[in-house]
């Protein structure tokens, strides 16, 4: 089997925009890949967070990939700071950057143009973190959202630069875009990513968000008055989203659900959308208590991390003897 990598930052809490984007897609790949997926807490700390949400982020962040499908059995689940081999190549891919790609980075990029201040030298230099995660592990594919294309972009720039300068050390990954669902947006500023850094709680629906509430957002949700439902995210973003939303929830294509809703009115279609984001938190919140409840979350992390630590140091101790650090 190919092996697939991906992970997740437990900075604020999971919305539905990392189900649909992300975690929906992990559940489905496990079936036809070798699957590792973690929880990337050393990337949490580029900024500032609190010890005890921190904590609280990272468990819940493992109940939810339960929750919503991921099997121990058939995917490997690990906490990206219990195992140190991470950061150790993330240095050494770090030395084997250029300032420029690194300046080019999204995150970092954005957060300069717009005149913050207090970035954090860590922020600069996560994307070479990041592909040491993608890189320890020789996974073949990465899913990624749209906007996160990039940071395998630089990964296989420095896995080929690499390579290049050592010899065929790393696999070159490719990036794994999904093609409905790829991105979620905002309910109330449907033109940016649902975010859980989100400004306006209306525009986010977070999976551990009460169903009810949830509903309710999808009821005030930003529309437009053009008064037809259908699928164009340049004219009608707010009602593209919902229908991404829909599709993905119910496994109904976006084509259906238009010529379902030929000649209906909006109102109609928000009931239908919010009915489906109830039932689905409902269900969701569910699993999640259970697996809260049952003292599984440190089981799966241990016996992950095990597994992990295997590849992961096999891996470091070939870089490390490339580069010139084992003297014996």
């Amino acid at each position: 089997m190919k092996r697939m990598l991906s992970g997740i930052k437990p900075t604020g809490r999971l919305t539905l925009g990392n189900y649909i984007g992300a975690i929906r897609n992990f559940v489905a790949y496990q079936e036809d890949y070798d699957m590792y997926v973690f929880i990337a807490n050393l990337h949490a700390i580029t900024v500032p967070i609190e010890r005890a949400e921190l904590k609280q982020n990272t468990k819940d962040l493992i109940a939810l990939y339960l929750a919503c499908g991921l099997d121990p059995k058939k995917a490997t689940i690990f906490l990206q700071s219990d195992l140190h081999e991470h950061a150790e190549l993330g240095w050494i891919l770090t030395c084997n950057s250029y300032v420029g790609e690194l300046q080019r980075m999204t995150q970092y990029k954005d957060k300069t143009a717009k005149g913050e201040t207090g970035i954090t030298a860590g922020l600069f230099t996560y994307p070479s973190l990041m592909a040491a995660d993608i890189l320890l592990y020789d996974a073949d594919y990465v899913p990624v959202g749209v906007d996160q294309k990039q940071h395998v972009e630089l990964t296989r720039d420095l896995a080929e630069r690499f390579n290049h300068r050592y010899g065929d050390t790393f696999t070159v990954p490719e990036p794994l875009v999904a093609k409905v669902g790829a991105k979620v947006y905002s309910l109330q500023d449907p033109r940016k990513k649902m975010s859980k850094s989100e400004d306006n709680p209306k525009g986010t629906i977070d999976l551990l968000d009460e169903p009810s509430v949830a509903r309710k957002k999808i009821m005030s949700a930003v529309t437009d008055s053009i008064g037809i439902i259908q699928y164009d995210p340049e004219q009608q973003p707010g009602i593209s989203n919902l229908l991404t939303i829909l599709s993905s929830l119910n496994n109904e294509t976006i084509e259906d659900i238009v010529a379902r809703y030929a000649g209906k009115g909006y109102g109609e279609f928000k009931k239908e959308v919010g009915e489906c984001v109830y039932q689905f938190l409902t269900q969701l919140q569910s699993k999640y208590k259970e697996i809260i409840a049952s003292g599984m979350v440190e089981k799966v992390i241990t016996e992950g991390n095990d597994k992990a630590r295997q590849i992961a140091h096999k891996k470091i101790m070939k870089v490390k003897k490339k580069v010139g650090f084992q003297l014996f």
